[in-house]
């Protein structure tokens, strides 16, 4: 069996879907990899390092596509290269599958095998194979670190014979994967750290890494039986904006993470929050890609309103491509694994099997 990874337009994606170390892992399991030539080279993966464990380099995607009996990429290539795939063979990646639906419908009338590993189940056995939650992980921190860099003041409160810096105030919008990296990396420099959530069990989760939980007086727990949180009732909502609105006036710096699968991202900092806020205070959203939980968030740009910076990137795992490849490549390894039928080596579809039932574009 054959798996193909084509180079991605690094213009928009510099992570790579398979790396050195993992490609000599899906060798040893007796499974061919080939990708395209220079695959790794921005970010310092040599041709050299792939072929030294024994992968096949390929001059052309066209090529690579029509040898390849699965293919893995970060998500859906351009439109040239998804019309040279062929029926039976296997697509994996990151597919937004909500957003691509049509795409994808078509495609799968083609007889192609679709996964998007975005729709894995929350389940023990998935946990390796948990491409968000590596990847928010990873977002989380260099959020933080990010808007530090842009903040003008110093984080940890420091006392000198001159007098004393007070230790900065962060607030971090949302408290799962990547919100609670946020949290325990603000608290590592020195912040003092408050968080909010739908979801009352993240309060636990907060407090276990030195955050104060902001919770909405009578708040209901929302969040699906996934694990993910669910749209809030405008009640709720009304709760909220007034407690973030007397938090945010002695905040210097928040982390904006809250996401709903499938659906553009809740605004949650209104603009008459906003505008009560300190000047040189900052906003780092993490849900820009998706409109931003923000008043004013605008992808890959720095919005200042009334001395507030309010930012947010495309891709903030491009700053990070190196790890994040590394923890999306085994995700993508184990996936793979679960798939493979090793006595008849070949892909297996079996959907008794939650993980494959849930992830496959039906």
């Amino acid at each position: 069996m054959n798996i193909g990874s084509l180079s991605e337009d690094k213009t928009v994606e510099k992570r790579v879907s398979i790396t050195p170390e993992i490609a000599k892992k899906y060798i040893q399991l007796g499974i061919d990899v080939q990708i395209t030539n220079n695959y790794g080279d921005h970010i310092g993966f040599k041709d050299s390092d792939y072929t030294d464990q024994g992968v096949k380099l390929v001059e052309d995607n066209k090529k690579l596509i029509e040898s390849s009996d699965v293919i893995i990429q970060m998500g859906l290539t351009n439109d040239e290269n998804l019309s040279l795939l062929k029926p039976n063979q296997t697509y994996i990646g990151v597919l937004n599958s909500y957003e691509n639906k049509e795409k994808l419908n078509d495609l799968i009338k083609k007889k192609i095998n679709f996964f998007s590993l975005e729709l894995l189940p929350r389940i023990t056995r998935a946990q390796s194979m948990d491409i968000l939650s590596s990847q928010a992980n990873l977002a989380g921190y260099k959020a933080v670190i990010e808007s530090f860099s842009v903040f003008e003041k110093a984080i940890p409160m420091m006392m000198t014979a001159a007098g004393t810096v007070p230790a900065a105030k962060v607030l971090v919008v949302g408290a799962g994967v990547a919100g609670l990296q946020a949290i325990a990396t603000a608290k590592r420099m020195g912040a003092i750290v408050f968080a909010t959530d739908v979801r009352i069990a993240s309060k636990e989760q907060v407090e276990s890494l030195g955050g104060k939980f902001l919770s909405v007086e009578g708040s209901e727990n929302l969040e699906t039986e996934g694990g993910y949180a669910k749209e809030a009732s405008d009640e709720f909502k009304k709760k909220q904006e007034i407690l973030l609105a007397e938090t945010l006036k002695k905040i210097d710096i928040v982390i904006c993470t809250a996401l709903i699968p499938g659906k553009k991202a809740p605004i949650i900092i209104k603009e008459s929050m906003i505008n009560e806020m300190q000047p040189g205070s900052i906003i780092y959203d993490l849900a820009a890609s998706q409109g931003g939980n923000a008043a004013f968030t605008q992808v890959d740009k720095i919005i200042d309103k009334n001395g507030v910076k309010i930012m947010g990137e495309k891709n903030i795992l491009n700053k990070l491509a190196v790890s994040s490849s590394s923890l999306y490549a085994k995700n993508i390894f184990n996936f793979v694994s679960n798939l493979y039928d090793k006595e008849n080596k070949k892909i297996k579809i079996n959907l008794e099997d939650e993980i494959i039932e849930k992830t496959i574009i039906k």
